[in-house]
């Protein structure tokens, strides 16, 4: 599993490197597939977001961002997880933002 540091200012970036990194990992072609988001609660209250490319042949690739340890976690199409990135600043945008 590959891990990494990185500086992400907003959920915008957050979205752009979360789309960029699991095309790299399985060799698609940036935006050429649909990327679906949801936000994610824990006791009613955001706690992160859920990505999930819909790749070829029906096949989903996900990440998931979590805010309290402001990392982003990047699963396989099998389930495993292959890399986790620590954000090293914190995202200063609202986290409902658009949902």
């Amino acid at each position: 599993m590959v891990c990494c540091q990185l500086r992400i200012r907003s959920y915008s970036e957050l979205c752009d490197y979360v789309n960029e990194t699991i095309c790299l990992h399985n060799h698609l072609k940036k935006d050429a597939f649909r990327m679906t988001k949801r936000l994610l609660r824990r006791s009613g209250r955001p706690c992160g977001i859920f990505y999930c490319i819909h790749g070829p042949r029906m096949v989903k690739l996900t990440a998931i961002w979590e805010a309290e340890k402001n990392q982003i976690l990047f699963y396989g199409p099998t389930g495993e997880k292959v890399q986790q990135t620590k954000i090293l600043d914190s995202i200063q945008d609202d986290l409902s933002l658009g949902f």
